[in-house]
């Protein structure tokens, strides 16, 4: 995309194994004007994003099949914690640890409220943790987190251009410090000379004769 998304722009991945509760978070997203894909598992979540394994062992590697990955990008990944198979602790943690896919927000849902597993799964990297049944105001509050994601893709520079950029300005201060240099010297130079010239004319005066004999008027030589 050229620009920034506006939110109607916004596509969710939806991952929930219950058809109600897809069914449930898909109504909630589209009435916010959200693009939704749903899927019922982590594993075809994880296909859908075009995520293979070698990511892991290779991690110079892209994680993303360009052969694979899907035509709409994601904005953000909204999955239950409890799922047979894959959990949704385990697909966070396969976003994450993924290095095409890890800018994209995770957020988790459950309807047991375990404080160990709020605290890993936001230790893991999610942005949130709703309790079931989600509402319309925890959709609500999915947007900050696509702006804040969108608007990092589009305003960090590659680092490569960090560096560049980084030398460029030394070399410009270095130039800068050079050309300072001869112009302070020529201020210093006058200043000596015009120290010296004081300490002459003091030696000069503390020599005069007047200064150096006293003068013995009204006195007879025996």
């Amino acid at each position: 995309m050229g620009s920034i998304a506006t939110e109607s722009q916004f596509h969710v991945l939806a991952v929930d194994d219950s058809l109600i509760e897809r069914k449930l978070i898909e109504r909630l997203l589209k009435t916010s004007s959200y693009q939704v894909t749903t899927v019922d598992s982590g594993s075809k979540a994880l296909e859908f994003l075009g995520f293979h394994e070698d990511d892991q062992n290779y991690p110079n590697q892209p994680s993303v099949s360009p052969n694979n990955r899907q035509e709409m990008e994601v904005d953000l990944i909204i999955t239950d914690y409890c799922m047979p198979g894959m959990t949704g602790y385990d697909l966070l943690k396969k976003i994450k640890e993924s290095s095409s896919l890890r800018n994209i927000p995770v957020v988790i849902m459950s309807s047991e409220n375990v404080r160990t597993r709020i605290r890993r799964c936001l230790e893991e990297g999610a942005e949130e943790f709703f309790l079931k049944p989600v509402q319309l105001s925890d959709v609500n509050r999915l947007r900050p987190h696509m702006m804040k994601a969108k608007y990092k893709d589009h305003q960090e520079p590659p680092k490569q251009q960090v560096e560049e950029k980084s030398e460029v300005e030394m070399s410009i201060q270095s130039q800068q410090e050079e050309d300072e240099l001869p112009h302070e010297q020529h201020q210093q130079q006058p200043q000596a000379q015009g120290s010296s010239n004081n300490k002459r004319k003091a030696l000069e005066e503390g020599l005069s004769p007047d200064r150096k004999r006293p003068r013995y008027s009204g006195l007879t030589v025996v």
